[in-house]
């Protein structure tokens, strides 16, 4: 029998997640294409749980303690890109910030938690609303 092999990621998306009574996902709202989850290309040479955690600094600002678990592999059906997510543990997380990025110039990313049981608006792009079902896949909403 012939296994399959998938390409590896080329994404890393870290996962923050707090319990407010029920679980929110750290998110936020890039000025220019609407809301959004963190994630980034992996690096050559890095894993992608260190480009997780890499990402999340760059993009948010936060520092995460460390990846608490690996969520999987994601097609994301956007330019053949396969995701891989990294549950991310950070303590005391702020309740919404602005961190500006060095990206493209420099962004204000304005940061916020989505609950996980509520289904995506129209202002998260198509990909991320799906990555948003994968992720609640995952974990118990």
């Amino acid at each position: 029998m012939q296994s399959v092999i998938s390409p590896p990621p080329g994404k890393a998306c870290p996962v923050v997640i707090r319990d407010h009574g029920h679980l929110e996902i750290l998110a936020f709202e890039h000025p220019l294409a609407g809301l959004q989850l963190v994630k980034g290309t992996i690096e050559p040479g890095e894993t992608s749980a260190a480009a997780a955690l890499r990402e999340l600094r760059e993009e948010s600002g936060l520092h995460a303690s460390h990846v608490a678990a690996d969520l999987g592999l994601w097609a994301s059906g956007h330019a053949n890109q396969i995701w891989a997510f990294h549950l991310c543990e950070v303590h005391n997380p702020p309740d919404s910030w602005t961190h500006r990025t060095s990206d493209d110039g420099g962004h204000d990313f304005r940061f916020f938690w989505h609950p996980l049981s509520q289904p995506p608006s129209a202002q998260w792009h198509w990909v991320y609303q799906g990555a948003l079902r994968y992720i609640a896949s995952k974990l118990v909403v």
